[in-house]
């Protein structure tokens, strides 16, 4: 198995941060192959693989399409669909998605050299979950869709889902003692845990849906974690001329990071009002998508400026990170940025057409893949496959999101998720077979048929959705 370059030992193990020794191999601590990823400087800094960030003069909006064409391009891998980089420039040729580029040719948009060039290595690598035993939550948490039937059924009729928990049981302003949504028999303590069967309740983050216009979000805990460290924004709004536009963010707390949780929910925060106020303003989407991500930053570095005494009791912990996908869709142009290992999916209505995965990873199986170093079979199933290299979060180097528009010849939806629902649908042809026919009419039905499918895949992480449809309907269109 190939490796990255050797690198001069780090000061700190990268998977305990036990302090090493010059010309170290491995941990004394916990036996870290210390070749295994390159080292990261003293400032534990992240590579960033996205082309140069957006000035403030925005981006030229790409020609439309000339009517009379005949044989439009069909979408199939990114680079295929018509688009500029964050540059304002056409997206370069890449090798077909799992290939590693032929010797001679450019390498991927923000990868490393193929394999026979010089690689430049990760300036730092993040675990973008903490290492545990697989028997750590041996009690699996509740199936949220029993929970949200049984509260559903309670209620007499539910709350539609619209931005609201909807895994609780019945309402605590109903008077009547809460049942526990695991066994259904247990009545709820005060501290939310069942008297019975003893599982903890759900709290208000542990399953989230929400419906803006056309566009639709779904979150979950999943089966295994004992919170949700993903969040998520949506909206939808016109542009200053009346065009419609839709929009949604996805963040996944990087689990290995102190507070990831809140890290997710202040970027999706920041990033969607950003959104808003840039779009309405006029703001080409592009710029206004780059502007919100450089905005969620800064909103998850605040979260590190915490008193000098809390510091003191968690001398070791990280500064909260997370990841950050989202995408922006108007009547003729959709626009995805990001920055980790956060996806967005394309899905053509017309399932005949080839689908296509819309992002880059930032992550160690990304490059080890781009620079022709390992298939993308061999690299995602290596442990080091979720080691990600971009996040937000003040220990990150610097920041330089990735964007990119693509106009699409046909209608579809823009799937953007966390990996907690792609580790079960990685590719696009996969990730289209599970994508209901009726997304664009259901879209908050189809975002629970797709976390359902992560459930029942095992639900091994925090699984985090949101569907938006191309073109963007006409405001008021929604969901039937």
């Amino acid at each position: 198995m190939s490796q990255m370059p050797q690198q001069a030992a780090p000061a700190k193990c990268p998977s305990c941060a036990e302090p090493l020794e010059s010309g170290d191999l491995f941990c004394g601590a916990c036996g870290y192959d210390l070749s295994a990823v390159p080292a990261a400087p003293q400032d534990h800094p992240t590579l960033t693989m996205g082309a140069p960030g957006v000035g403030p003069s925005g981006v030229d909006w790409p020609p439309p399409e000339p009517e009379s064409s005949s044989t439009p391009a069909s979408p199939h891998l990114p680079t295929d669909l018509p688009g500029t980089d964050s540059g304002g420039k056409p997206l370069p040729a890449s090798a077909p998605h799992g290939s590693p580029a032929p010797q001679g040719s450019p390498a991927p948009h923000g990868s490393p050299a193929p394999h026979g060039s010089p690689v430049s290595p990760a300036s730092g690598v993040r675990f973008d979950r903490p290492p545990v035993p697989d028997d750590d939550y041996a009690l699996q948490a509740p199936d949220p869709r029993v929970a949200a039937s049984a509260a559903g059924n309670a209620e007499d009729g539910g709350n539609g889902g619209h931005g609201e928990n909807t895994a609780g049981a019945e309402s605590s302003g109903s008077g009547a003692a809460q049942v526990c949504v695991a066994c259904r028999a247990g009545r709820v303590d005060d501290d939310g845990y069942c008297e019975n069967c003893g599982h903890a309740q759900p709290r208000e983050r542990d399953h989230m849906e929400q419906e803006s216009g056309p566009v639709a979000a779904v979150s979950d805990r999943g089966l295994r974690h004992h919170r949700n460290e993903d969040a998520f924004a949506v909206g939808h709004t016109a542009l200053p001329d009346g065009t419609p536009a839709v929009l949604a963010v996805v963040c996944d707390g990087v689990s290995s990071a102190t507070r990831p949780d809140e890290a997710s929910l202040a970027a999706s925060r920041a990033a969607g009002e950003s959104l808003l106020a840039a779009l309405g303003q006029g703001t080409h989407p592009q710029a206004a998508l780059h502007e919100a991500i450089v905005a969620a930053s800064h909103a998850v570095n605040a979260l590190a400026d915490e008193p000098t005494s809390a510091r003191e009791h968690t001398p070791h912990q990280n500064a909260p990170a997370c990841t950050i996908v989202g995408s922006v869709v108007t009547s003729g142009l959709l626009v995805v940025g990001w920055v980790g290992d956060s996806r967005a999916y394309w899905v053509p209505a017309d399932r005949s057409a080839p689908p296509a995965r819309l992002t880059e990873d930032d992550s160690w199986a990304a490059q080890m893949v781009a620079a022709g170093l390992m298939s993308e079979a061999e690299a995602y199933a290596d442990e080091r496959a979720h080691a990600i290299t971009g996040w937000l979060g003040a220990d990150a180097y610097e920041l330089e999101p990735h964007t990119a528009s693509f106009k699409p010849d046909r209608p579809g939806v823009v799937v953007v998720c966390t990996d907690g629902l792609w580790n079960y649908a990685e590719t696009a042809e996969e990730m289209a077979e599970i994508v209901p026919a009726d997304v664009a009419l259901r879209p908050l039905h189809a975002g629970r048929v797709l976390v359902g499918h992560a459930l029942d895949g095992g639900g091994h992480d925090n699984v985090t959705v949101a569907l938006l449809p191309f073109p963007a309907p006409p405001q008021g269109a929604g969901s039937a």
